[in-house]
């Protein structure tokens, strides 16, 4: 039996403890972030605001003390990229080296570039901890995570026994796993296809069609593997789960969150108005799309789907004329 602290309680976080408690075998704790927020929780016996209809079992601890970090043996972080830092100032002083690290948030930091098990190393390192940390990414959508729907993911540490033990661990009847030693891979296949995510909402709310959204996540893909193997993932990777697996689903789901801002977007709706509709679920295409930008440009590597997407994020440029101008580009060579 593990002690596993799931640190985030959205969506994606309360269905990978309803995974694991299903899974069975292991002492689960799902850290909110504060304790009203879990007390409303329990109250209601389910995560309401974030995964309504799905009771959580009773013996899945529900709570909002930082000082349960201290008991785990493996953490699992599925805390939205901006607020990652702060959250890990409040647990690491009851974080030790016997902990585990497992990173489920897919994004880049904003204004620093950084991956999000950068960030977290980064963050442990201020007070002289250094852990095992490793990225979990896949198609998954949360939904059909706690449905019990089979789902394959990746995950990958650098060191191999690592990765086989959480494989081990997280494994079940609903819930595959496969190992890599790729972390920037997988880590940036699950951020980057968040933006490409965008675009492929953008082409349905103009009112484009299937043409279009294949050519969006083919393109997708191939920009996204030029920047990942810049930074040193590798190409393999991103045609595996964690690059085109989770692209595809993103870009063709209606459970994406990013795709549906997209959507609006190219319906003519306005960012603000519609993040404020999310209900306080989080579209992490929305930032990474900037952070992308500048890793691409610390690289020197070109993203033209991913600037498009900044333009009509930040300048409010109309979707219309970004499609135009990326079917305009001078042709080139497809590989």
């Amino acid at each position: 039996m593990s002690r596993i602290l799931v640190l985030g309680s959205g969506a994606w976080g309360t269905a990978i403890a309803l995974s694991l408690h299903r899974r069975g075998g292991h002492q689960i704790a799902l850290w909110a972030h504060s304790p009203e927020f879990a007390r409303e929780i329990v109250d209601a016996g389910e995560n309401k605001p974030f995964l309504p209809g799905f009771p959580l079992p009773a013996d899945i601890a529900i709570t909002g003390d930082n000082a349960a970090a201290a008991d785990a043996e493996i953490i699992v972080s599925v805390v939205p990229s901006e607020f990652l830092r702060s959250t890990l100032a409040r647990l690491r002083p009851h974080m030790h080296p016997g902990h585990v690290v497992v990173s489920a948030t897919k994004g880049v930091e904003n204004r620093t570039f950084l991956r999000m098990t950068e960030v977290i190393a980064a963050s442990l390192a201020e007070t002289g901890l250094s852990l095992p940390v490793g990225a979990f990414s896949g198609p998954s959508f949360a939904l059909e995570v706690a449905q019990g729907q089979p789902t394959a993911v990746t995950v990958a540490f650098d060191d191999p026994a690592i990765a086989s033990r959480i494989q081990q661990e997280f494994s079940s009847e609903s819930l595959r796993l496969y190992t890599s030693t790729d972390v920037i891979g997988v880590e940036l296949g699950g951020a980057l296809k968040n933006v490409i995510a965008i675009a492929a909402g953008v082409a349905s709310g103009v009112g484009l069609g299937y043409n279009s959204a294949a050519g969006l996540i083919t393109r997708g893909i191939a920009e996204i593997t030029r920047l990942a193997v810049a930074c040193g993932g590798r190409r393999e990777t991103l045609a595996g789960l964690s690059g085109v697996g989770d692209l595809v689903l993103t870009c063709t789901g209606s459970l994406s969150r990013n795709r549906t801002v997209g959507q609006a977007l190219g319906q003519g709706r306005k960012l603000p108005e519609i993040l404020e509709s999310l209900g306080g679920k989080v579209a992490e295409g929305v930032l990474t799309t900037r952070a992308a930008l500048g890793l691409a440009r610390q690289h020197n590597i070109e993203m033209p789907i991913t600037e498009q997407m900044e333009l009509i994020l930040d300048e409010g440029k109309d979707p219309r004329e970004a499609i135009k101008e990326l079917m305009l580009r001078p042709g080139k060579d497809e590989l």
